[in-house]
């Protein structure tokens, strides 16, 4: 199967096919599609199903899929990845929604055929989805907290329709253990240096700051400062394979002391160095 791969954290932008030219294919970013006219069958991981005007369809980077149009159909792309959900939708989100954001990306349960069954919430998010394709091509002033905005919107939107679903509330709903709550947290805020303060983060979890340290190694066998560097290495992947920064802005941009003592870690990581990875994973 083909893979298409994006080296953009965020893009969006729309065609229009009489004809589907693009090979069964999966990527490495997600991908949301909205349908503004046509109509159609989605294959998506060999199951096949009609679509139309208004349909929203949520891939994750696994998904293998490709389109056969009976009438022309124009497509709204938006592609992000982990690392732009991480870093633009969750900080402002209360702990609910981080969870629910998280099983939208994460579980294939949850959405197949289109993810929007509301009559009034495919209206509105196609609506914005058009706004969302304007402010992200014109590039106005403010333009990046805009796009932010509403693509949030349209996450939250999906979310509100998962939650028709009482299979979904209940998984939203049902008492995720509290360790897997603390390493959901590690892992959205391991980059902002104030969450991560022990006495913040145990506030968080209602622990003592003495005891957290305990029960995370406990639990894990890991401690916080190793889940931290475990995130920021695998952050390090995304950014060097799907981004144009060089070693020392990564190595700025996750926290590290310079660019040496990133360079020691990650060689620890994943026995090579930044460089000979990036070269060994773009020339695939």
């Amino acid at each position: 199967m083909k893979r298409i791969v994006n080296f953009n954290s965020f893009n969006v932008f729309s065609i229009e096919k009489e004809s589907w030219d693009v090979e069964y294919h999966n990527h490495n970013f997600y991908e949301l599609i909205i349908i503004e006219s046509g109509k159609g069958f989605h294959h998506l991981n060999s199951i096949t199903f009609p679509y139309k005007k208004g349909d929203v369809f949520l891939l994750r980077p696994s998904d293998g899929h490709e389109f056969s149009i009976k009438n022309k159909t124009k497509f709204i792309y938006i592609k992000f990845t982990e690392q732009y959900i991480w870093e633009n939708l969750l900080p402002n989100k209360k702990n609910e929604l981080k969870k629910a954001v998280q099983l939208l990306m994460e579980d294939h349960s949850f959405v197949y055929e289109s993810a929007i069954k509301s009559k009034t919430d495919r209206e509105h998010l196609l609506q914005l989805a058009r706004i969302l394709l304007y402010e992200f091509s014109h590039k106005n002033t403010y333009n990046k907290e805009i796009t932010t905005d509403l693509f949030s919107s349209i996450i939250t939107i999906l979310i509100r329709n998962t939650m028709q679903n009482t299979a979904a509330k209940s998984r939203i709903a049902q008492n995720v253990s509290k360790i897997e709550r603390i390493l959901y947290y590690i892992n959205v805020n391991a980059l902002d240096a104030d969450k991560m303060k022990i006495e913040n983060l145990a506030k968080e979890f209602m622990l003592s700051p003495n005891y957290i340290s305990i029960y995370i190694k406990k639990k894990t066998g890991f401690s916080i400062q190793q889940h931290v560097i475990q995130h920021k290495l695998k952050t390090a992947e995304k950014l060097l394979l799907q981004s144009h920064y060089n070693i020392s802005e990564i190595a700025d941009r996750l926290g590290f002391n310079d660019a040496s003592h990133f360079h020691k870690m990650f060689k620890v990581y994943k026995e090579m160095s930044p460089s000979e990875f990036k070269k060994k994973g773009l020339s695939y």
